[in-house]
């Protein structure tokens, strides 16, 4: 919210006979309107915080303008530095590698291991969809694991 969207309205009656009335108008919470009479000192007091509200967002708008923040700042203030190209594409053939990797074991164990590793189905969840024993499917997914473990090793030694 700027300092030029409020919640509320300030303004003043002038009566015949010189009587000036003070008004502060919202709408509520629920969409209801209201239109409060105040005293004058409050009336001056509200206007002064609006006056002071407002120079301090024009004060942090002025300085927030100043401090551009350019890619070398933002690269330095990241939470994740982002991966080189270099990594990028190791990543990409890494992955590439495994799929095929994956795609090479028997259905069923290919089946299982993607369901337990790919969508997060725990041994149970599997077991129930297949009507066999949670232990089966575990056995099953470790034996896969052991046979893409045995090809990543196998390719890193040749």
């Amino acid at each position: 919210m700027t300092f030029m969207d409020k919640a509320y309205t300030l303004r003043t009656e002038v009566h015949s006979g010189g009587e000036t009335l003070y008004f502060i108008s919202f709408t509520d919470g629920q969409g209801e309107f209201y239109d409060l009479e105040v005293s004058e000192a409050f009336y001056m007091e509200f206007r002064q915080m609006e006056r002071k509200n407002r120079n301090l967002q024009q004060s942090d708008w002025r300085h927030y303008e100043a401090s551009e923040l350019w890619d070398e700042t933002l690269y330095d203030r990241a939470f994740r530095v982002p991966k080189s190209v270099e990594e990028l594409v190791s990543d990409a053939e890494q992955r590439e590698f495994l799929y095929r990797a994956i795609s090479k074991l028997p259905e069923t164990q290919r089946r299982r291991f993607l369901l337990y590793y790919e969508y997060d189905f725990n041994f149970r969840e599997i077991g129930e969809m297949e009507h066999c024993r949670p232990q089966s499917i575990r056995n099953s997914v470790l034996r896969a694991r052991e046979k893409l473990q045995a090809e990543i090793e196998k390719c890193r030694a040749g």
